[in-house]
């Protein structure tokens, strides 16, 4: 099957472009490095050209609500848009859990970016995800000052990045099923306490400390649980301490 990949040298769109080329499908890599720009549209039409079935991995350049809510709901159009010219038979979109309620930042524009993919011709099918356990490295990368992180109150159920890919390649493959999904880990984690145990697998920063960042307005909403899966998401692993174990062994 010849599947197109949006976001494909991305963190999931690259572990998704692995996963189909090894059950033998002819994949197209859809980035701006080969000359494709989904917000402009350049090169999309070309790109998807008898193309049967498009993931949507695409990440945003920006935060920023207005931008990224435009970044989105733009490249949802454009795609699906060229998807239906090309003859395509489904997308399927990532996304994250819990977003209903969220009306800034990445969440607002993730829920914008749905929301156009369902007004389209194409049939769509979502799978929400909790966030990645390579979110505690970026918390670490953007929060770190001096010896010290400060990452916010923010309940999750942390998952491979990996497995969200096999979820996103099953889906793109089974000729039938249900519009919306939730994939997450195991168990339930604080972001914090989960962070602080890769920075004392890295080493560094000495200290991890949990703050109330009112500033952002989604943070009663990440501390109260809103982005937890429902009851009838799936739940697979490896387990944060298993990821841990293969990313960063404790060196004996």
């Amino acid at each position: 099957m010849r599947i197109a990949v949006v976001g494909a040298s991305g963190r999931v769109g690259r572990e998704v472009v692995d996963v189909l080329k090894n059950q033998g499908h002819e994949v197209v890599g859809i980035t701006r490095s080969a000359g494709v720009d989904v917000y402009t549209g350049q090169g999309l039409a070309q790109a998807l050209a008898e193309v049967r079935v498009v993931v949507d991995a695409v990440n945003a350049p920006t935060t920023e609500t207005a931008a990224v809510t435009d970044f989105f709901r733009t490249v949802a159009q454009n795609v699906q848009r060229e998807s239906a010219a090309a003859g395509a038979q489904r997308i399927v979109l990532l996304s994250i859990i819990g977003i209903d309620s969220f009306t800034a930042g990445h969440y607002a524009g993730k829920l914008a970016q749905e929301e156009a993919y369902r007004q389209g011709p194409v049939p769509v099918r979502i799978l929400r995800a909790a966030q990645f356990h390579e979110f505690t490295e970026m918390m670490l990368d953007w929060t770190t000052h001096g010896d010290t992180a400060s990452v916010p109150e923010y309940r999750t159920q942390l998952v491979a990045a990996s497995t969200v890919a096999e979820q996103l390649a099953e889906l793109a493959v089974e000729e039938s099923g249900a519009e919306l999904f939730e994939i997450a880990g195991p168990q339930e984690l604080n972001l914090a306490a989960a962070t602080a145990r890769l920075a004392a697998r890295r080493g560094s920063p000495a200290r991890v400390q949990e703050i109330l960042d009112t500033d952002d307005p989604n943070h009663e909403l990440q501390a109260d649980g809103a982005l937890l899966p429902g009851p009838a998401a799936i739940l697979a692993g490896p387990t944060f301490d298993e990821w841990l174990d293969q990313h960063y062994p404790i060196q004996r």
